[in-house]
């Protein structure tokens, strides 16, 4: 027990004095490979389901509806967990242990039932919500089948993805990253088995998904039973605190809010492609392609983001402002080089994502003339999702936010609407540059001169 005691202290300690640019090494790679790895499996599911014979397109198509319903239900995950864990990581810098702990299992029970709440209600209402999403006629039986077993394991989804914040915030990147790859192998081990083998295609892919969460969400809990975890499960401590749930929330609302405008956003995107095409639907498989070329590029930012949070929050709460500043100029070099080198690919080579997709001629055309459009303002997602999440470690929540909004719901959606009018499904692509062009320059804007005001009401709070 001494012992843990020890490694527990160490690692806390190493976030308030270790070697700055090695730490943060240390700290993101692991976050950035769990991005990656997500971003894989995703790959891997689209790859498969585009090969089932005689309906690939239309179980891509599915999936391309299916993506944004996924993706809210773990930004709730991320609500909860992306607002607790910088909270925690605040508290402990500040050296105050049990208001840690019982943030986290604050978080874990609201995990818990947000994951029982919303699993019931997508499997009630799978064919009205996938419909709702603007899904194909063609594709709606594919995109019911998978969601209604995916909703089955939303407590495990929200529990894998929810948790596994606090266990970074304490310096365990690499546990973190471990329990990403756990379910990512297992995954991809069991889709073509699921899809082809027992012959379920789009049911297998789901079902392969919920059981890599399942798993994913052990590994996750059993790290807080071990004596190496500075939190740990406390009955008494799951009551919902009034106090702690809205800090809680207050914080994750700026990540949840940016997942949420997201899957709007691809919401929008589907309505006015149907519109525009009359439901032809290598225009949404073309739209998930690139989709997947996008999150390609924003995933690993994200991740490195992720992946400083321990380090920001800690020091935050300790009040080091000189190790902030220096901590902030060598993430945001980082995530430059990254950014502009993964953009530089994606627009070189979009037809490699075709290829992965086994993609029909028509899509790979469509994917081809109009990717570089659709990810030209992506060159700034080293701002967008990196320092973004930079500014919610820091607690600092109201910025965050109305950065979120204005980048999809004040400049996308009506964009999105305009353009579409007056150019087709034309539109539907360039909307997604431009906004993410213009709103990555007012986003830089914001956040690099925020920081000065940030770190001087720090510094006064606590000469108080």
């Amino acid at each position: 027990m001494l012992h843990a005691k020890k490694t527990q202290q160490d690692i806390t300690t190493q976030l308030g004095s270790g070697s700055i640019l090695p730490l943060i090494v240390r700290l993101s790679i692991p976050a950035v490979i769990a991005q990656l790895i997500t971003f894989l499996y995703n790959i891997v599911d689209r790859m498969y389901v585009s090969r089932i014979e005689n309906s690939g397109m239309d179980a891509l198509a599915a999936l391309g509806i299916v993506l944004p319903i996924t993706l809210i239900i773990q930004a709730f995950a991320n609500l909860v967990g992306l607002g607790g864990a910088p909270r925690a990581g605040i508290k402990l810098g500040e050296g105050d242990h049990p208001e840690a702990n019982r943030i986290f299992n604050t978080a874990f029970s609201l995990l818990v039932l947000l994951g029982i709440f919303i699993g019931v209600v997508t499997f009630l209402f799978s064919r009205e919500i996938v419909t709702l999403f603007g899904c194909p006629q063609s594709a709606i039986e594919f995109a019911v089948s998978y969601l209604k077993i995916y909703a089955c394991g939303t407590v495990f989804v929200m529990l894998a993805q929810g948790l596994n914040p606090f266990i970074l915030t304490q310096g365990y990147s690499m546990f973190a990253m471990s329990s990403v790859l756990l379910g990512a192998f297992i995954n991809i081990l069991l889709d073509p088995i699921f899809i082809f083998s027992l012959h379920m295609g789009v049911r297998g892919s789901s079902l392969a998904t919920v059981i890599s969460q399942l798993c994913s969400c052990v590994c996750v809990i059993l790290f807080f039973l071990t004596k190496k975890s500075i939190f740990h499960f406390r009955i008494p401590e799951m009551r919902l605190s009034h106090e702690r749930c809205l800090g809680i929330l207050s914080l994750g609302i700026t990540p949840f809010v940016m997942t949420i405008t997201e899957c709007a956003i691809q919401v929008v995107f589907n309505i006015n492609l149907n519109r525009a095409t009359e439901g032809n639907k290598d225009y949404t498989a073309a739209l998930t392609v690139m989709l997947s070329a996008l999150q390609l590029i924003s995933l690993p930012l994200n991740g490195l983001g992720n992946g400083v949070q321990p380090f920001v929050s800690y020091n935050y709460g300790k009040g080091d402002t000189y190790r902030l500043k220096k901590g902030i100029t060598y993430v945001t070099v980082i995530a430059f080089v990254f950014c502009i080198s993964i953009w530089s690919f994606s627009l070189m080579m979009p037809e490699l994502y075709t290829h992965l997709f086994s993609a029909s001629e028509s899509v790979t055309a469509i994917v081809k003339e109009y990717c570089p459009l659709f990810l030209m303002g992506s060159i700034m997602f080293f701002v967008q999702m990196t320092l973004q999440n930079v500014n919610i470690a820091l607690g600092q929540a109201k910025l965050a936010l109305i950065l979120a909004v204005t980048r999809k719901v004040i400049i996308l959606i009506p964009l999105c609407f305009l353009l579409t009018h007056y150019l087709g499904f034309k539109g539907v692509y360039l909307s997604e540059g431009i906004a993410d062009l213009v709103a990555g320059i007012i986003t830089a804007i914001a956040i690099f001169s925020s920081f000065p005001r940030i770190f001087r009401k720090r510094e006064e709070a606590l000469r108080k």
